[in-house]
Order: structure tokens, then sequence, then C-alpha cells
């Protein structure tokens, strides 16, 4: 019989690439996303599938699939900070009563549910690469509490439904993760500085560009997902690419790529922005046999295309739906 998985947040950047993977692999996705920040258009070229279904539906309600479920994907919630100032209630929301929803859910359907988490729940950390052992430095009132907190939460009420109920579940910790059908407007720093360079507009880093990242290519990403998903380990495991790299050198590297003749300026530090961020993925070699294949040079390259292909009102929006 065929496999059926409920996917949340589909129509966002991640979630709509796993929708893709998991229609590959042969399943019946069920998609849903109530559309705050996530976009139809992501997901179009799937509704003339018969394996595919949508709903518009916000998780942090009661949530009602019928028939099988062998998997559910929680993939829904707000993810930039752009999101987090916006609107940091909902944000909270689909990860506590959102996670709580489909927990529930899962153990009705007795699916076994992968949740994404974030390596935000490390906040601006004081142990560097992070492992998963690591608790984190969080500030709960911050402006990006909303969002840290939100998934510290998840990962609580997941593993109190593993250990109480004997739900089968995952926790993956994702890290910076870029690619086609990234948001222009979510104001993470990889759509930022590409959108500015396709406007002309100067490239903005935050403090002094010292601060470092490490970018993921989607694929990879979702490789890990997939493989996480499948596996019979329940712990947290951290998905990201090592390649560690500071900002500034990262603006650089996209004045290069996109042949633009602006400068890079800076801009004041935001509050409890993490100095540096860079995955140990021991866990996820070890137990996955994971690791990231695509650079980041040929990853840029694939994205900044996508970007290029973009309408000029695609370029120029700055705003995404409101939502109360």
């Amino acid at each position: 019989m065929q496999k059926r998985i409920l996917i949340t947040g589909a129509a966002g950047f991640l979630g709509s690439h796993l929708c893709d993977r998991f229609i590959k692999e042969g399943m019946s996705v069920v998609a849903m996303d109530n559309l705050i920040t996530g976009d139809l258009k992501n997901i179009e070229h799937l509704f003339k599938l018969e394996q595919f279904e949508f709903y518009h539906h916000d998780v942090s309600k009661f949530i009602h699939v019928p028939g099988q479920l062998d998997y559910i994907l929680h993939f829904a919630s707000p993810a930039s900070p752009i999101d987090y100032l916006k609107i940091p209630i909902q944000t909270l929301k689909v990860s506590s009563l959102g996670s709580h929803n489909v927990l529930g859910l899962a153990r009705v359907k007795n699916a076994r549910v992968l949740v994404a988490s974030t390596s935000e729940v490390y906040g601006d950390p004081h142990v560097h690469p992070q492992t998963e052992e690591y608790w984190g430095n969080v500030n709960p009132v911050g402006p990006r509490g909303c969002y840290d907190e939100a998934k510290r939460f998840m990962e609580a009420i997941t593993m109190a439904y593993h250990d109480y109920h004997g739900l089968e579940t995952r926790i993956i910790r994702i890290f910076n993760t870029y690619g086609p059908r990234m948001r222009l407007n979510d104001g993470r720093v990889l759509p930022a500085f590409i959108g500015q360079a396709l406007r002309g507009e100067d490239l903005t880093m935050f403090g002094d560009g010292s601060q470092t990242r490490s970018f993921c290519y989607v694929d990879d990403l979702v490789e890990g997902i997939y493989r996480l998903l499948m596996s019979d380990y329940h712990l947290p495991v951290n998905i990201g690419n090592p390649s560690e790299i500071t900002i500034k050198e990262f603006g650089e590297e996209i004045l290069k790529l996109t042949g633009a003749k602006q400068k890079l300026i800076s801009l004041p530090l935001p509050k409890d922005d993490p100095k540096q961020r860079r995955p140990d993925i021991t866990k996820a070699k070890e137990i996955l046999g994971w690791e990231p294949k695509v650079s980041r040079a040929e990853g840029l390259k694939i994205t900044y295309d996508y970007f290029k292909s973009l309408s000029k009102d695609d370029l120029n929006k700055v705003e995404h739906r409101t939502f109360n």
C-alpha cells in the first residue's frame, strides 16, 4: 500500500522541496500551510498530481486529516528574523500549539513524526562548533526569543510524547540553508545580499561582518531529513554544512558571483545576533551516513540563477502577507 505523508509548512521554502522529494519517493503527499509566509507558487507544479493534496489550514488550530498517515513532517513556522519581529505570537503558537496538535494527530494515526528544530536553540553559543549535547545560550525575553524558545518547547514536547506515549519521533536541528524558492525579502543574509545585488543596491551587513555562518544547500538538507526520518534515532541531530565563512567574506563572494559594482556597508548589529554558527555533524555522519555534497560555489550559482529569473515585482517586493 502506498505510504502517505503529511507535510506542514508545505508551501514554504523547505516544505516545498520536501513535497518534491517524497513524491519522488513514491509516497502520497498531504500538504498543509496557512500561507502566512508560504506561497502556492512553490507547489503549484504538484497540484495536477493524483498523489498530492493540499489543505489550507493553520496547524495551531485542531488538525483533521482523514485516512491513514504513515509519516508527518512538522515544518510549519515562520523562519526568518523579519518574521519573528512582525508575527511573534504566530511564531510561538505554531511551534507550541501547532506541535501539540501535530503530535496528537501522529498518536491517533500511529504515524512517525519528524519535527523541524533549528540551530537557533543554541542561541549565541559559547561552544563552537555546536554539538547536540550543548544546551545553548538563549535570551528568552529578547527579540529572537519567540522563535528560539518556541523551538526549544517543541523539542521538549516531542520528547515527552516519545517517552510518555511511546510515539515514534525524530528531531532535526537545521542550520542555515539556502536554495531556490527562498523569499527574497525574508531578512536572511543570502537572499538579502543577492536581492540587493540584483537591484543595484549596496550590500548591507550587520556589525563588522566578522560573525560567521555555515550555509547548506537545500538538496543536501532534504537528503539529511529523509535519512533521519527513515532512521531509528529519536534524539536531536544537527543537519548543516560545517564549512564556515564570515558574513564579510560571504558578501564579497556574492559581489563576485553577481558581478555587482556596489560595495559592502555596515549597519548596527541586531540584539542577540549569534556571533558564530557552525554545526558539529559527527552524529549525522555516524548515524545517518550523511554529509553535505554540494559546494557553496555550486549551490550559490543555482540559487543566483533562480533569483535572476524572478519578475521585477518579486524582486522589489518588500512586505510579506500580514496576519493577525
